[in-house]
């Protein structure tokens, strides 16, 4: 298939899900604003395995369109991938790598463990992006840009493409940078 084209990516289930994370805890006065939902405890709580990198796709967003750079989405196995933690060795932890995506790209991680669990609205948002990017193993990362259309409540994916493991920093940021120049 080819993701050149627009996706959309329903923004509900993404509501759904944090609305019901937050369910239990949630004044019902501000249980339906959107920007409560989202400085939730829970969403603040979790944190990605890597410094630097958000687990929230509508954090993800937001950063995007203010700083005008695209989000590189790292799906990953975090705890249990040996490709996935040979990745961030060789790649993500690198000081190379951080400012190339400091200077170029809002980094989101959609982790998919074994031994921990992830609160439900993250497991709910990441489930949809593997779908809608059809991702199939570990590591995948894509590079795409977002816009939101209210009136349809759902995103629009302009996906730039797809990489997986890279022996190395720069490698890893060629390949990225090749793809986001088309």
């Amino acid at each position: 298939m080819n993701f050149k084209s627009f996706v959309q990516i329903p923004v509900i289930f993404l509501l759904f899900a944090n609305m019901v994370s937050c369910q239990n805890n949630a004044n019902p006065a501000t249980q339906n604003n959107p920007e409560t939902v989202q400085q939730s405890p829970v969403s603040s709580e979790y944190k990605a395995e890597n410094e630097g990198w958000l687990v929230n796709l509508e954090e993800a967003f937001q950063l995007s369109q203010k700083t005008g750079k695209p989000i590189m989405a790292n799906f990953t196995g975090s705890d249990w991938c040996g490709w996935c933690k040979r990745l961030t060795a060789s790649v993500f932890v690198q000081d190379e790598f951080k400012k190339w995506a400091a200077e170029n790209v809002i980094l989101l991680e959609v982790d998919f463990p074994r031994r921990k669990q992830l609160p439900a609205n993250i497991q709910e948002q990441n489930a949809g992006l593997q779908q809608a990017f059809q991702v199939r193993g570990y590591p995948t990362v894509w590079v795409f840009n977002l816009t939101k259309d209210p009136q349809l409540n759902q995103f629009q994916v302009q996906a730039l493409g797809s990489t997986g493991y890279k022996a190395s920093a720069q490698e890893f940021i060629a390949d990225v940078n090749l793809m986001m120049k088309k």
